[in-house]
């Protein structure tokens, strides 16, 4: 069955742009050492609803800041390992944020890998 990582991380508005760029060159990377699916999704329907938490309340978003939810998707937890490893050693993946501010906070991304309970 699949594996995925799931990232949540709140961005502010204004470096959309950056993080578009960030992505587009990241995702690149990983698709080439393997990874079967990348996506980097920007909230648009964000609003408080009747259930759940918003995810800008879950990662306390900040004014001016959105959510972008993204996910890598593997074979297996075997397979993910092996890719990271591959996109970690890639000397690309440092030039492409050399000398250039990381459009997001890391320290507020959440993260975590997932094995797939249902795939419809």
């Amino acid at each position: 069955m699949a594996y995925v990582d799931g990232f949540l991380t709140p961005v502010p508005k204004k470096n959309i742009a950056a993080y578009r760029r960030m992505a587009r060159a990241a995702g690149k990377i990983w698709r080439e050492h393997g990874a079967l699916d990348f996506k980097e999704c920007v909230g648009e329907d964000l609003k408080k609803t009747a259930w759940g938490i918003p995810f800008p309340r879950l990662v306390r978003a900040k004014p001016g800041e959105t959510v972008v939810f993204s996910y890598i998707v593997y074979k297996s937890r075997a397979h993910r390992d092996r890719v990271n490893a591959k996109v970690m050693k890639d000397p690309r993946l440092a030039a492409s944020m050399e000398g250039k501010p990381m459009p997001f906070d890391m320290k507020r991304m959440a993260y975590g890998g997932f094995k797939v309970l249902v795939s419809a």
